[in-house]
Parts: structure tokens; sequence; C-alpha cells
């Protein structure tokens, strides 16, 4: 960003002085030249998209084979069925949308810190030191929601989906529809796991401390199972395995809520 010139908030230059020591108005800028900025920001992040889904394209089949193992393995263990083309497009527009949500992946790195240069100047040093912190949290919790997801709920709960037919029926998967549920629930694992950022961004701003979640503990215990009901084959035993995890990252969300909350009680009277 240009600091050829400073301006005030209604757009005015403004004299050397106290100013020069506020990080945040040194890099005041005209409405136009932060458009100007937005777009580069936008094309990088564009160009690093276009050019991870590209690279990704090449390897989208491999992706694919990774993707799908855990519903063949539950087809070759069941004997129940197999995946197909429902349509003579399905194969292409499949491979297309693998290489469009990894390529993102690996691209949101880049696109993110595009994001960050632009949204940074705006901000103090004491606003900006958490949240490298944070994203780093936030996306370890993600990938290892995603993996939990991958590695232990799909490996239970596809063979249990594909034996509650009854035994004279053979599946035939749509791959495309398969796609789109795996995405869903990794997605879904991901998010669920985010919970000590949310907690840790409540606590920041006062609306929760460690004894609003202690007192809460009954009620939240419903809601984590509900949500692994919600995302989860209808049996017990997945439900466990996807409420365990949120019921440990609760307990590590009343943790840093101890640490870190602003809330302030009123504390009563002392009695003479």
């Amino acid at each position: 960003m240009s600091r050829k010139e400073k301006l005030d908030v209604h757009g005015n230059p403004v004299t050397p002085g106290i100013d020069d020591e506020d990080p945040v108005e040194n890099y005041r800028m005209p409405l136009l030249e932060h458009l100007v900025e937005l777009r580069s920001r936008m094309i990088k992040a564009l160009a690093a998209a276009l050019v991870s889904v590209s690279v990704c394209l090449l390897f989208s089949e491999k992706i694919w084979a990774f993707l799908v193992a855990p519903m063949n393995k539950a087809l070759y263990t069941t004997g129940r069925g197999t995946m197909a083309m429902t349509t003579a497009l399905e194969g292409f527009v499949t491979m297309m949308k693998v290489a469009g949500v990894a390529g993102l992946i690996i691209a949101s790195p880049v696109i993110f810190w595009q994001i960050w240069k632009f949204v940074a100047p705006g901000l103090y040093p004491s606003e900006k030191k958490p949240v490298l912190p944070l994203v780093i949290a936030s996306s370890g919790l993600f990938t290892l929601g995603a993996a939990f997801g991958y590695f232990v709920i799909f490996e239970y709960a596809f063979p249990y989906f594909l034996e509650f037919a009854a035994e004279d029926v053979q599946a035939v998967l749509s791959i495309d529809a398969y796609l789109g549920m795996a995405t869903k629930l990794l997605l879904a694992f991901g998010l669920c796991f985010q919970l000590p950022v949310v907690v840790y961004f409540l606590a920041r701003i006062g609306l929760i401390d460690a004894r609003d979640m202690i007192s809460s503990f009954k009620y939240s215990v419903v809601a984590m199972f509900v949500i692994a009901a919600m995302i989860t084959p209808p049996d017990v035993i997945s439900q466990l395995l996807m409420a365990g995890p949120l019921l440990i990252l609760y307990g590590v969300g009343i943790i840093i809520a101890w640490l870190v909350s602003t809330k302030k009680r009123d504390e009563l009277p002392v009695a003479d």
C-alpha cells in the first residue's frame, strides 16, 4: 500500500505529528487505491487457484482413487454393488469437480495470504498477534476432523449403509453423488472440529467463560449427540465415534475459556 500521503477519516491530508506513531493511520489511503489494491490481491489469488486446479487435473484420477477407496473397500467386503456412471458426461464432470476441490484446498494458503495482506494494514499490532496461531490451529483442527471422518467414520459407516438394504438389493452408486456426499461429510467433520477456535473468539469478546461452559455441559452433550446423529449413520456406535472427539474438544474449550476469557462477573458482596 502507498504511504506517500497520510489522510484523515474525511480523506484530507494531515500534518506529521502524533499520527506518525499510529500504524493504522500511516496506511490510510483513498477508496480508489483500496479498490486497486483489492483487485491486485484478487488477481493473485485467482491465478494461484487456476494453476493449482490445472495441476490437480493432471492427477485427478489418483485423487479420486484415494477419495473413493473407503467406498470401494466397503463394496468389495460386502459384495453389495459397484460404482457407476449414470450419464455420459458424469465421468468428465466428476474429474473436473475433483480437480476443482483439490486445487482450491492446495491453493488456500495463497488465497488466505492475499486476504491477509489486504486486511493486515488496517489492524493494530495487538490485533495481528493472535492471527497466525489461530490460523495454524484452525487449519490443523480442520485437517484432523476431515482425517477422522475419512479414516474412522467412513471405515465403519459405508459397510453399514450397504448392508442396511434387503439381501437381494445391489447398489449401483453414482460417482458424482458419492463425490458430493463425501465432500459434504468431510467438510462437516472439519467444521465440527473448529469448536476450540469458536470458544476462543467467544471467550475473548467476553460472551462466555469457563464457568459458563461447565454449567452448560449437560446441554452441550445433548447438542453434540444431535449433531453426531445428523452427520453419521443412525446407529449408536457411529454417533459415539463422532460425539467422543467433540466431548474432548469441549474439554479443551473449557481450558481455553479459562485462560483467555475477558468476561466480567459481578462479585457477590461479602456478608458482615
